[in-house]
């Protein structure tokens, strides 16, 4: 293990906040509108405000991780302080599933806005030839990669202020609140089941947020710039998902839009028209929502890659910097690989009677609630392990607010399980040969596997 690679600190305040928002704001351009075929408008507003709770709660009590134990393996990080390999395990591997299969249905929802532009373009090399142009993006430096985060990250928020605006004449709240329960004719006797199955497309509103703990290691000064961009970042994305969900709502029936991977054009087009320039301007413009996030979190897998790879849990080659640019460039290609495959998967990924997108976003959640739950575990052991380590930001509410996000997150985790079987079995199945792979690579490498005692890798 070669423990004495580290990433440069370049990164400042708002660098920091455009990576927060960015990293999830495409999830306020498509994804969670798969919630409403399950729960209706009203039925996924109250699901969506359960997990903003939950996302509230976890932040509140993340960045006190985040701030004490700045390293670029974020929750794999911590994890490994408090609860040894096993946890470091769990929580990295998470991790790394949640970010590198969030970026495939990313990339698919790119190809689709520019379907819609270049109908003969097809949207799955659409996403490959966007694969291809960030990644490089990424391997140029970190600067230039942070630069270009902050800059279509305001795109992106002032795109969803223009739909808003535009649409916002032919809103009407009878249009949000009609068949609101998921019912043909009102109550749907389904109600709290299709709450439970909506609750993987409420996680989409604000998953990946925590991505910012994997650029801690590049951040000038993480006591001060990490609680403001995790506080102000997801207050704005809380703002943007509310407006979001109502205009998209309120513009027409909002059932035509449950199911598809581009809703808000489609809503705008029921104001505008088909022709209208407002609507190839959202088209437009609306990609930078789409890759604000796709660029951020190819920044987020690589990192998490290369803080598995320095710690031995991966290949140590993944964990290589290049000597020209600083950046973890394997590690960014190594990502890339398994999304692109993620995107000709239909037969792995595509079942269970779900789009392909859906299921992608379901395995990013499933990876994400994982990781909150370890994480919080590592919060509160670490708090008991070590009271004076020191916490230049400490936990707002603690232990409320972490004991409340293990309850929102377990009932989170439980919901989707218990709806998506298959896609839950495949999550297992990834898990668990990683963790065989990582044994086994621990006798090759080591001779012999270590205890698993908690503090291990303090």
């Amino acid at each position: 293990m070669d423990e004495g690679k580290h990433l440069k600190a370049t990164l400042g305040t708002l660098q920091l906040w455009a990576i927060a928002v960015g990293l999830v704001i495409s999830g306020e351009y498509f994804g969670w509108s798969y919630g409403w075929a399950h729960a209706g408008t009203l039925g996924f507003l109250i699901t969506t405000l359960f997990i903003a709770a939950m996302y509230t709660a976890f932040i509140f009590s993340f960045t006190e991780l985040t701030t004490c134990i700045p390293r670029a393996g974020g929750p794999f990080a911590y994890a490994q302080r408090a609860l040894g390999p096993t946890g470091a395990y769990l929580a990295g591997a998470a991790t790394l599933i949640e970010f590198v299969f969030a970026p495939p249905a990313i990339a698919l929802a790119i190809g689709a806005y520019l379907n819609v532009q270049f109908p003969s373009l097809s949207p799955r090399w659409a996403a490959v030839l966007a694969y291809v142009v960030f990644m490089l993006l990424n391997i140029l430096g970190v600067q230039i990669a942070a630069t270009f985060e902050v800059i279509v990250t305001m795109l992106a928020i002032a795109e969803l202020l223009v739909f808003m605006m535009v649409v916002s004449p032919g809103s009407h709240l009878r249009n949000f609140l009609s068949h609101g329960w998921g019912g043909s004719d009102g109550l749907s006797p389904h109600l709290i089941g299709g709450m439970c199955a909506a609750v993987p497309f409420a996680i989409w509103f604000f998953l990946a947020i925590e991505g910012v703990a994997m650029a801690a290691e590049e951040v000038r000064h993480p006591k001060r710039s990490i609680p403001i961009a995790y506080l102000s970042g997801i207050g704005t994305l809380l703002l943007l998902a509310l407006g979001v969900m109502w205009f998209a709502g309120s513009v027409g029936d909002w059932r035509t839009l449950a199911n598809i991977n581009d809703p808000l054009p489609q809503a705008m087009k029921l104001i505008v028209g088909a022709r209208s320039g407002w609507l190839h301007m959202l088209v437009w413009l609306g990609l930078f929502g789409l890759i604000a996030s796709f660029h951020g979190i190819i920044f987020g897998y690589s990192r998490q890659i290369f803080a598995l790879a320095r710690a031995g849990f991966l290949p140590r080659f993944l964990a290589a910097i290049h000597p020209r640019f600083d950046t973890p460039w394997i590690a960014i290609l190594a990502g890339g690989v398994v999304g692109i495959a993620a995107i000709f998967s239909d037969n792995v990924i595509h079942f269970g009677g779900q789009p392909l997108t859906a299921n992608i976003v379901t395995v990013s959640a499933l990876g994400a609630l994982l990781m909150y739950i370890v994480s919080m575990v590592s919060l509160i052991r670490l708090r008991q392990l070590e009271p004076d380590l020191p916490r230049p930001f400490r936990a707002i509410g603690y232990p409320y607010t972490p004991a409340w996000t293990l309850f929102c997150a377990s009932i989170a985790l439980g919901s989707l399980v218990y709806y998506n079987r298959l896609v839950c079995l495949l999550f297992v199945l990834l898990l668990a040969i990683g963790y065989i792979l990582y044994r086994l690579r621990r006798r090759l490498v080591l001779g012999a596997e270590p205890q698993a005692t908690f503090g291990e890798g303090r």
